[in-house]
C-alpha cells in the first residue's frame, strides 16, 4: 500500500548502528542517543505481515510518548523528544534481557495454559476454579526472556536471578516499578471506560540507573477490555469487547494462519488494511481521549528524515 512506511534506510549524521525490529527501526546516534521510528509494519504470531497499516506507526508512537510522559514521576524513561509523529528520540540504555509481563486478568496465553491444567505460571501459583477473563485477586508478574529472534519464553523470578539475567536487588526494583506502572495505567484506563487487562514493560540501565524503555500501554503491547458490560459478559461466559491487536490475530486464525510452518498469510486487501487502520485510530482516541490528527503521508520517508535531521542539527 502506498503511503505506508514498511521499511527505512536512513543514514543520519553520527549514526553508528541500525536495528530493524518487527515494528520499530532503531538508529543509534553516537554512544548515547537512539532514534526510534515506529513503522506501519504489523506483526502477529511473531511474523511480520506483508502489508503495512496506514497511520499505525503514528498511533503507536504517540500513545507510547503520551504514557511515557504520564509515568515519568514513577520511573525515569528513555524519551527525550518526539520530533515527528512516528519518531521518538531518547537515551541509549543497556536493555535487561527480560520483559516484565503483568496480568490483572486470566486471559490470552495464560488462560490457554490454565485451561490445559497448569496451576503455576512463571513460578506464580494460580487458584483452582478460575474462569476465562476473571480478575486476579491482585495483579501477577509473569516475566519472559527477551529473544533476539523467534519466541520469548516464560521464566520465573527465581530462574532469572539464578541465571544471573538480573540481580535479586535490581529484579525487585523492576517488580516495584512494574506494579506501580500497571496501577497508573489501570487508573488512566478506568477514566476512559477501559480495563487495562495485561501489558509488558521493558527496562534498561544507563550509568547505574534504571530506565523504562521502548513502548508503554500501546495496543501492540497491552490488552484492554471495555469496562461497560465486562461483568455481564464474564458471568455469561461471553467474549469480552476488547481494544488490542487481538482482532488481527483472530482474523488470521479464521483464515488458517497461526504462524506455523507451511501456513500462508491470507491476502490483506487494501480494504482490509484500511479497516485495521480505522481500528487503530479508534484505539488511539479511546485510550487517549483525544482526537487523532492524521499526519501528512504524501511522502512519509522524506517527512521523517527532514524532521529528524532538523532535531539532530539543533
Amino acid at each position: 500500500m502506498k503511503n505506508t512506511l514498511t521499511r527505512t534506510d536512513f543514514n543520519f549524521p553520527g549514526q553508528t548502528n541500525v536495528y530493524h525490529g518487527k515494528v520499530r527501526d532503531v538508529y543509534s546516534i553516537g554512544d548515547d542517543k537512539l532514534v526510534m521510528i515506529a513503522t506501519d509494519r504489523i506483526s502477529a504470531f511473531d511474523v511480520i505481515l506483508p502489508q503495512g497499516i496506514p497511520y499505525k506507526g503514528q498511533v503507536l508512537n504517540q500513545i507510547a510518548a503520551k504514557f511515557l510522559d504520564a509515568t515519568a514521576d514513577i520511573v525515569p524513561n528513555w524519551k527525550t523528544a518526539s520530533p515527528d509523529p512516528m519518531v521518538t528520540v531518547g537515551l541509549r540504555c543497556e536493555a535487561y534481557k527480560v520483559e516484565m509481563v503483568i496480568r490483572g486478568y486470566l486471559t490470552g496465553s495464560a488462560w490457554r495454559e490454565y485451561k490445559n491444567g497448569a496451576r503455576t505460571l512463571c513460578g506464580v501459583a494460580l487458584p483452582d476454579g478460575m474462569k476465562e477473563n476473571q480478575k486476579f485477586p491482585s495483579p501477577i508478574i509473569t516475566p519472559t526472556t527477551k529473544a533476539d529472534e523467534g519466541h520469548d519464553e516464560n521464566i520465573s523470578k527465581e530462574e532469572i536471578i539464578a541465571q544471573g539475567l538480573v540481580s535479586k536487588e535490581e529484579y525487585e526494583q523492576l517488580e516495584q516499578y512494574t506494579y506501580a506502572l500497571f496501577q497508573r495505567g489501570t487508573e488512566i484506563a478506568a477514566e476512559k471506560g477501559l480495563i487495562l487487562v495485561d501489558t509488558k514493560y521493558e527496562f534498561g540501565k544507563k550509568d547505574g540507573k534504571i530506565y523504562l524503555i521502548d513502548e508503554i500501554h500501546t495496543p501492540d503491547s497491552s490488552r484492554y477490555f471495555y469496562a461497560d458490560g465486562y461483568q455481564e459478559r464474564f458471568e455469561k461466559g461471553e467474549e469480552q469487547k476488547q481494544l488490542s491487536k487481538e482482532f488481527v490475530r483472530q482474523w488470521l486464525i479464521e483464515n488458517g494462519f497461526q504462524g506455523k510452518a507451511g501456513q500462508q498469510v491470507p491476502e490483506m486487501s487494501e480494504a482490509y488494511c484500511e479497516s485495521v487502520s480505522e481500528r487503530y485510530i479508534e484505539l488511539y482516541e479511546k485510550i487517549t481521549g483525544e482526537k487523532f490528527v492524521k499526519a501528512d503521508i504524501s511522502d512519509v520517508p522524506a517527512r521523517i528524515e527532514k524532521n529528524i535531521l532538523a532535531f539532530l542539527n539543533k
